[in-house]
Parts: C-alpha cells; sequence; structure tokens
C-alpha cells in the first residue's frame, strides 16, 4: 500500500519530493533558494513545499549521505520532525562542518531526504521503578566492544 501525501507546492518550479531508486525510504527534497553556507556555518534553507500528512504519521528529515562524505554537510537537527499537524514550508536547517571551504546550493538542488513513518502516541505512566531487563541501566558501550 502507497500513502497519500497532500503536498503544495509553494514554488512551481521546485520538483516534487521524489525517490531516486525503487526501494529507498527517502525522498529526495531541494532548496528553493540559492545557498552559499561559509565554513562553520549554519542556515535555514526553505524548500518550497508544504505537506499534509495523515495522523498516525510524521515525516523525518535526513541528510544526504553524499552531501555528508563529500561536503560535510549535515542538518543541525538530524533529524528534523515534522508532526502531522504541522502545515508551514518545510525548511532545513543545514550546517556546513568543512573547515576550510563553503558550500553552494543552487536553487533546485537536492539537500535533504523525506522519511514518512507511522508513529505511535504514547500514554505516560509514572510509577516508582521499572521493570528489570538483563541490560538494566547500562548505558553507552555497555554491551560489549565494538
Amino acid at each position: 500500500m502507497t500513502l497519500k501525501v497532500l503536498i503544495t507546492r509553494l514554488d512551481e518550479s521546485i520538483p516534487l519530493p521524489r525517490y531516486a531508486k525503487g526501494g529507498d525510504a527517502g525522498a529526495d527534497i531541494c532548496t528553493r533558494v540559492d545557498v552559499t553556507i561559509e565554513p562553520g556555518e549554519r542556515a535555514l534553507v526553505p524548500t518550497g513545499i508544504s505537506i499534509a500528512l495523515p495522523d498516525g504519521y510524521a515525516a523525518f528529515v535526513h541528510p544526504r549521505s553524499g552531501l555528508a562524505i563529500k561536503h560535510g554537510v549535515s542538518m543541525v537537527n538530524t533529524p528534523g520532525t515534522i508532526d502531522a499537524a504541522f502545515r508551514g514550508e518545510l525548511q532545513m536547517i543545514l550546517i556546513n562542518h568543512d573547515l576550510r571551504e563553503a558550500i553552494s546550493f543552487k536553487k533546485g538542488d537536492r539537500i535533504a531526504q523525506l522519511v514518512i513513518q507511522k508513529v505511535e502516541r504514547a500514554e505516560f505512566i509514572e510509577v516508582d521503578s521499572l521493570p528489570g531487563t538483563e541490560r538494566g541501566e547500562g548505558g553507552f558501550g555497555s554491551t560489549g566492544k565494538a
């Protein structure tokens, strides 16, 4: 089954999100403006699209791995969360981790990936203690060597 997501383009020249290959989890989304991000800087980059997700779903925005490895570009709030009730323009907080080179994007360049997932609402129930597990309170590195 394919989930239908309503979308509005705020700029008709920007492509709709699309999956590059069959089986991809993330659909590429593009910038609606030209932008240059200097080394160590971040920028709020508009995508020119708004979406309407059905209740029980959320969209998560992830960095593009090619931009990360080739240019050091990531997202400050990875993954970005888009709630079902949000109707505004999707905007990405991109950061340039490269120490020497600025990165420039032209309008229409792919800047991130949009992953749609079913999500559950939780009822938080306060208790005096939690049930035990084999792991217990063991945190980072507690399950053994890499």
